[in-house]
């Protein structure tokens, strides 16, 4: 389902609605070449011959190829009419046989229409909004429809008009609401609207192209793009770690530039206060220059404000993810740098836990990412770097302080070299499989295997979260599935498709050609990992993870691969249940994390919002005040002092001054309570097998 997240827009009353077609100048029409025919020619065969879910291009697809294509042009229903749809409904059944023949006159002609409503549509808002005459009333008791996935195109010009008319009011109250006067609200709406129609207007048969196509791609599975040689460009650059950069992917969702994930080690994800989901707004560069507000950009256009030189400050005005569409924007300052190999290295920490009167020594190594040096690998370097060369280091660290158990910290990790998810698991089982690879044609390989002993047999937890992806959950999949360790947390992304690059007449293809599946048969894919025992995640699966895109591969099952099981985790986990679900009922962390997704959850089931400032206001105050009585009620049950006041509470968590800085991350159990949680029923999971069943303690 495509989100829509509506552009923040404000209600205005005015009694004169300015005609659309008045003030719109033509629209220079594209046309397709010979080449992007021929490409989409080969695009086709490619996704009939390579793609592993194997479909057929018909009628049936191509209806899903229309509904997808106006979805992606126009989620939010804004800028087409009915007249306009009902007009494309002609072409139906006729994609499937254009796109085969590379016929692209009706995908070109709809994406035309669309630039035309677009421009002749902001054209018309900005002159309501250069009309001197022009009021909002903000006392008035209305509301605005903020989840449009089931509304209707407008019918005629007076309901479009009656619908922008919301936005914009919308969009302006929310700017108002940000510290913004009335009059500064409509200069930065009269720059958005401004740029937007500009880009519009500078669209090129490439931009057309990508969009026609893409929709057909998308179709297959979100992963399997058309790339003209510009985008594959940019592709290409943000693959480099080497980037300069905050570390961040980012991908266009609606009119917003959408934040996928953090880079391991990167200066965001050491920052701390950009999330996954979270929506840029606006960009300035180092402390104080121009905000330039950046809704309704391309993408590209995004990331080259946001790159630069290292140790330069990027600042961000961000949407938060779990703050609804009229939200209130959070400024955020990164300084940028480097992804440099040696910070996404693996760390460890020991901690002491007391359980009934005996002391546990726990040992937790963070891996956040799966990386190897593969320039020093190639040269038979005998010190080249990994994830697991490096793990086994610290395994023998841990070893010599005598540790009872280990935590395999996979949160927030996005993946990396297969290799080495296969190579760390073969520190922790004997000979095995480690996943099965499905090709296109049904294949089925086992070549990523567990080839030595175990350097580590002592009792073992994998710690994961909604952002564990693709390596990662091969590796977690792998221990669960050979009951070796028990995996605690939430489930993981879902990633369990594997793509590859091919050229094409005009660009590349990136085309999805296999799929992993654990050595149970499972498949990583959509379903990702489930834990054994669940942790409260505040990261919202229907908006982040596989099974959030439109046409995802499904989740299915092939047959298992011969493996060992070395414990049998069914007959204790019912326990470490009921024990973790005490604790939790008690801890204040744990009370506050429920408290909170509850708040967050009332946030994403608003179909509407308010477009009368004294409710709004007053919804802001009660939730402010809310926020502080819950973390008043977590820190007196800590012991700690209580806030004062909202503005307090703000200033000692750094909202008002967000620090550039980006110092090392450590491993804090006393500031995680969610690692505290793993300690604690890793110390159950030691003490309740049975003395016979109980693994060694570090047999290297």
């Amino acid at each position: 389902m495509m989100r829509c997240a509506l552009p923040l827009v404000l209600g205005l009353t005015s009694s004169l609605l300015v005609s659309l077609s008045s003030f719109a100048k033509p629209v220079e029409p594209l046309q397709f070449t010979d080449g992007q025919s021929k490409t989409a020619i080969e695009i086709v065969e490619k996704l009939a011959s390579r793609h592993y879910r194997n479909q057929t291009l018909d009628d049936q697809l191509s209806s899903r190829y229309l509904d997808f294509y106006l979805q992606t042009l126009d989620p939010a229903k804004s800028y087409f009419f009915q007249a306009d749809i009902d007009e494309f409904e002609k072409d139906r059944l006729k994609f499937d046989d254009y796109l085969k023949a590379g016929k692209l006159e009706a995908g070109f002609a709809i994406f035309q229409r669309y630039r035309e409503r677009v421009v002749s549509r902001l054209e018309a808002i900005l002159a309501q909004l250069d009309d001197e005459d022009l009021t909002f009333d903000f006392s008035k008791d209305e509301t605005l429809e903020i989840d449009r996935d089931e509304a209707q195109w407008a019918r005629d010009k007076t309901s479009a008009d009656e619908l922008w008319r919301k936005r914009l009011k919308s969009s302006i109250l929310n700017l108002k609401l940000a510290g913004k006067t009335v009059e500064e609200a409509k200069e930065t709406l009269e720059k958005r609207y401004n740029n937007q129609i500009k880009r519009i207007r500078q669209q090129d048969n490439a931009d057309a192209f990508e969009v026609v196509i893409n929709s057909l791609t998308l179709l297959y599975d979100p992963h399997t793009t058309y790339l003209a040689p510009r985008t594959l460009e940019n592709f290409n650059i943000n693959m480099s770690l080497s980037l300069e950069g905050i570390g961040a992917v980012l991908q266009t969702e609606d009119e917003f530039t959408k934040v996928v994930r953090l880079i391991a080690a990167g200066p965001a994800d050491k920052q701390g206060e950009l999330k996954p989901a979270d929506r840029i707004i606006a960009v300035g560069q180092g402390s104080s220059g121009e905000m330039v507000d950046v809704v309704g950009w391309r993408l590209d256009e995004v990331v080259k404000l946001i790159r630069g030189p290292k140790n330069t400050v990027v600042r961000l005005e961000v949407l938060p993810a779990a703050a609804g569409s009229d939200g209130v924007t959070k400024h955020i300052k990164i300084s940028r740098g480097k992804v440099k190999l040696e910070e996404q290295a693996v760390k460890k920490a020991v901690f002491e836990l007391s359980n009934g009167g005996e002391v546990f020594k726990l040992g937790v190594i963070d891996v956040p990412a799966f990386y190897i040096d593969f320039e020093a690998y190639r040269n038979r370097d005998p010190n080249f770097k990994s994830t697991t060369r490096d793990v086994i280091k610290l395994l023998a660290e841990l070893e010599a302080e005598g540790v009872d158990g280990i935590i395999v910290d996979l949160r927030n990790n996005g993946g990396g070299s297969l290799q080495e998810a296969t190579t760390l698991t073969d520190l922790f089982i004997d000979q095995g499989p480690v996943v099965q690879i499905r090709q296109t044609n049904q294949s089925i390989s086992r070549h990523y295997r567990s080839r030595n002993k175990a350097r580590y047999r002592g009792p073992l937890l994998v710690l994961i979260n909604r952002l564990s992806a693709s390596a990662s959950e091969i590796f977690a999949g792998a221990i669960q599935d050979y009951q070796r360790g028990i995996v605690v947390g939430a489930q993981t992304f879902g990633k369990g498709s594997v793509q590859s690059l091919t050229p094409l007449n005009e660009g590349q293809l990136k085309i999805t050609e296999s799929k992993f599946y654990r050595v149970s048969g499972d498949s990583t894919q959509h379903r990702g990992v489930i834990p054994d025992i669940a942790l409260p995640t505040m990261v919202d699966k229907e908006v982040v993870g596989e099974s959030s895109y439109d046409y995802a591969l499904p989740w299915d099952q092939i047959h298992a691969a011969p493996h060992a099981e070395y414990f049998n985790f069914s007959m204790v986990l019912p326990e470490l249940t009921r024990n973790h679900a005490q604790r939790i009922d008690q801890d204040p962390d744990f009370v506050f994390l429920k408290q909170q997704l509850a708040m967050l959850q009332e946030s994403r089931n608003r179909q509407e919002i308010s477009l009368k400032e004294s409710t709004r206001l007053q919804e802001k105050k009660d939730l402010e005040a809310r926020g502080l009585k819950l973390e008043n009620q977590r820190r007196k049950a800590k012991g700690l002092e209580e806030y004062v006041s909202v503005e307090a509470m703000r200033k000692e968590n750094g909202d008002e001054e967000n620090a550039a800085a980006i110092g090392p991350m450590e491993i804090d159990p006393d500031k995680d309570p969610l690692l505290m949680e793993a300690g604690y029923i890793l110390v159950d999971l030691i003490e309740t097998l049975s003395q016979d069943e109980k693994p060694k303690v570090a047999n290297f």
